[in-house]
């Protein structure tokens, strides 16, 4: 039996405010300074999504986990589905400036009032399921309830956190991916890579094929002892035999199993963007079993914008912002500043980060030796780490810094210092990448 999520004519049902209003009084573990706020458990979304018909049985899934360059394989495998034509659903996290980003259909978020009529549709089910949800799982089960009433062909979906536990987990994926696997919510998945590839690994069902972003062949055996019934392993089966720096972005040869690709424009910075792109090629071929065809692939990555990495979004100074949010994210930020802006002779960095991150690892690893000034900042979460604490941590490194009362003082000291030749990155939690582009659109409007 499915409930729709249609309501009565009489029923003048929940604004969006109001919606919002429901998730902010939620149980919210996004928002959890360290360790789980309860034993992990699938029980809540499980009952969630079986009062309501499973709907996230009704179309295929390609779900997607790993430490970094989760949200970059999903827009591109998104991207890659909707150039064979298809409809395509995407669930991603965290969001940068409204919650609506997380639940797309073609690229498009969802409308205010649809989200609203999806959310309090799946609120209204929490007395037949016997349990209230937490704020993740009912984005989770109204993304999933929405997708089916779109009659979506391909659901693409991120894990939150970890992926054996985490809420999207109810589903059979057709294809389960992983990017990498690096030390990240430690305190929750952890505590060593192994113990994070192990839970990463629980969304490798029996009858998935699973395409394998990680090499290191320690980490990589949990997700090939999780029983896919095909694995493709980057390197033997998909990869990159050209990842080269080009105007805007890079330029890539790509291998698959049924084809190959030469000379594709991708217009992102970074060469880990080239490996997630590698993944998302390999993903999206797995879950047709054909080639994609050299057209749609190029229109395809060439279209593709991904928001808040390695985005560049001012110029003199040149304002680049890119969550890189722990210290893998930040060693492949410090290779994309010496690589794709290595003509830049010096940057100001705006620094924001969550608690359970060491300040000076992150800042040892993106500072390098051309940064001339930090200012830190709290980002907008209960899990932010003092901006004084980033500071002190800046300055042991010999570095000047500055910190300041909040993300738009901290851009206007960045700003106000940097000189037209210089680059300004705005970086570390994806919470503060998300307000500093909304105060840098409207600060340029």
């Amino acid at each position: 039996m499915r409930f729709p999520l249609t309501r009565a004519a009489s029923s003048p049902g929940w604004t969006y405010e109001e919606a919002l209003a429901d998730l902010d009084s939620r149980v919210n573990l996004e928002a959890v300074v360290l360790g789980r706020a309860a034993a992990p458990t699938l029980d809540r979304i499980a009952a969630l999504t079986s009062v309501m018909g499973e709907p996230q049985r009704s179309y295929p899934v390609i779900h997607v986990t790993g430490t970094n360059g989760k949200g970059s394989t999903v827009a591109m495998a998104s991207a890659l589905i909707a150039a064979r034509g298809l409809s395509v659903g995407t669930f991603t996290s965290p969001d940068l400036e409204r919650v609506n980003e997380r639940i797309a259909r073609d690229g498009r978020p969802i409308g205010d009032e649809d989200l609203a009529g999806a959310l309090e549709a799946v609120a209204a089910l929490e007395a037949v399921a016997g349990a209230r949800a937490t704020r993740f799982e009912l984005l989770t089960a109204a993304a999933y309830r929405w997708f089916a009433d779109q009659a979506v062909d391909v659901a693409v979906i991120e894990v939150g956190l970890g992926g054996r536990w985490d809420a999207t987990n109810v589903v059979d994926a057709a294809v389960a991916v992983v990017t990498n696997v690096a030390l990240d919510h430690a305190e929750i998945i952890g505590p060593e890579r192994r113990d994070i590839a192990r839970e990463k690994a629980g969304i490798v069902k029996p009858n998935s094929r699973l395409v394998l972003g990680e090499t290191d062949p320690v980490l990589a055996e949990p997700f090939r002892a999780a029983g896919a019934a095909e694995v493709w392993a980057r390197g033997a089966d998909f990869g990159l035999d050209a990842n080269a720096l080009a105007h805007g972005g890079r330029v890539l040869d790509l291998r698959t199993p049924g084809a190959a690709y030469d000379q594709v424009f991708l217009p992102a910075y970074g060469a880990h963007q080239g490996d997630n792109a590698a993944v998302a090629v390999a993903a999206t071929e797995a879950l047709f079993d054909v080639p994609l065809g050299d057209d749609a692939l190029r229109q395809a990555l060439a279209a593709v914008h991904l928001k808040g990495r390695m985005e560049v979004v001012g110029r003199q100074p040149l304002v680049v912002l890119d969550g890189a949010h722990n210290p893998a994210g930040a060693a492949a930020a410090a290779a994309t500043l010496a690589d794709d802006f290595a003509t830049v002779p010096s940057r100001v960095l705006v620094v924001g980060l969550l608690r359970g991150r060491d300040p000076t690892e992150m800042l040892r690893h993106l500072a390098g030796d051309r940064t001339r000034l930090v200012v830190t900042c709290d980002p907008p979460s209960p899990r932010a780490l003092p901006a004084e604490e980033v500071a002190a941590a800046a300055r042991s490194l010999g570095l000047a810094a500055e910190d300041a009362p909040s993300p738009a003082a901290a851009l206007d000291v960045a700003l106000a210092a940097a000189r037209p030749d210089e680059l300004v990155l705005v970086t570390g939690s994806l919470y503060l990448v998300g307000i500093a582009r909304r105060l840098f659109r409207d600060r340029t409007a």
